[in-house]
């Protein structure tokens, strides 16, 4: 973990840790949300994809990188293969956030689409880096990118050393493993719960058998976390520390976005609101705790982002604004 905060020093962002009087109320605890939202290409997931590509060696830079993702793995190895001017080609879903197709497209990189209710995103990966001698650098199975996502954690801790709790989304577990890694290696006895979308059992059912496990693909506004599964090495490192998961509702998700937004002046998409939103609607207790709160993305389309703020009746509100301090 350390070794990957050395690779990605200078490159991705320290982000900034933010506390709002509002949400210390509304929950009866001390918040402290990790604003990865304002990390690179706005999501966390530049971290690990700086650490893995970084990692790799001058010859097989050379040959590129393949890499599948939804939207925000993408638009993270785009950038990073730029950066570290390795050539890179994106295997995204024909349905993916146009702000995050067009982001990725953006920072140079091919993009490959498909459909991903009837096709496999990995086989059609595979098949190109074989086509090409490319590696592939996977969105959360892969050592370096839980390494990579941990430094969050381990920020966060250098920033608030005596939380009681960490909560941050899962999808495929590499943010979650990452960062659960980190802090127990700093805080022992911290305990750790994930969230993912409550109609998909994905991580739950995984931890409940001992084994991946894959389901359908669940149809969620939760775009970052519709993977089917979630990976061998996350599974094995959440099991080992015992980590929780609960689900959250895709209505709280929405109304968590658009209450970061009036009332904090953050913009987060719903799958980075989804920790926080398992706070607020009450599936986590966290009263006379304190609470460190991954917020781990920011790329939501301007009209789903509309319709929460239409939704939940909250569009145009400033009376009660309470802007984000930074801890």
């Amino acid at each position: 973990m350390h070794r990957a905060a050395r690779r990605i020093a200078g490159v991705a962002h320290r982000t900034p840790v933010l506390t709002s009087g509002q949400l210390d109320d509304r929950t009866g605890a001390a918040l402290f949300l990790k604003a990865e939202h304002l990390q690179r290409v706005g999501a966390f997931k530049f971290r690990g994809a700086t650490n893995a590509v970084a990692a790799l060696d001058t010859a097989t830079r050379a040959r590129g990188v393949v890499a599948f993702s939804s939207g925000n793995h993408a638009q993270a190895v785009a950038l990073t293969c730029r950066i570290q001017q390795v050539p890179a080609t994106i295997v995204m879903p024909q349905d993916a956030p146009p702000v995050k197709l067009d982001a990725t497209r953006g920072y140079g990189a091919e993009v490959v689409t498909y459909d991903r209710f009837t096709e496999d995103r990995r086989a059609i990966g595979q098949r190109i880096a074989e086509e090409r001698g490319a590696t592939v650098i996977p969105p959360f199975d892969h050592p370096d990118i839980v390494a990579g996502q941990g430094t969050a954690a381990l920020e966060l801790l250098e920033a608030v050393p005596d939380l009681d709790l960490l909560v941050a989304p899962i999808g495929g577990g590499g943010l979650l493993a990452g960062c659960t890694a980190a802090a127990r290696g700093l805080v022992p006895d911290l305990e750790v719960v994930g969230v993912e979308p409550a109609g998909r059992h994905a991580a739950r059912d995984a931890l409940a058998r001992g084994e991946v496990v894959e389901v359908p693909v669940p149809r969620t506004v939760l775009d970052g976390q519709q993977t089917a599964y979630i990976g061998a090495i996350p599974l094995a490192v959440l099991s080992h520390h015992g980590v929780r998961v609960v689900g959250v509702e895709d209505a709280a998700a929405l109304d968590t976005v658009a209450w970061v937004a009036t009332r904090m002046k953050q913009v987060v998409e719903p799958s980075g609101a989804a920790a926080l939103a398992a706070l607020l609607d009450g599936t986590i207790d966290v009263r006379g705790r304190r609470v460190g709160v991954v917020l781990s993305g920011g790329n939501v389309a301007p009209a789903l982002l509309a319709d929460a703020l239409r939704t939940s009746g909250a569009e145009g509100s400033t009376a009660q604004a309470d802007r984000p301090r930074r801890g």
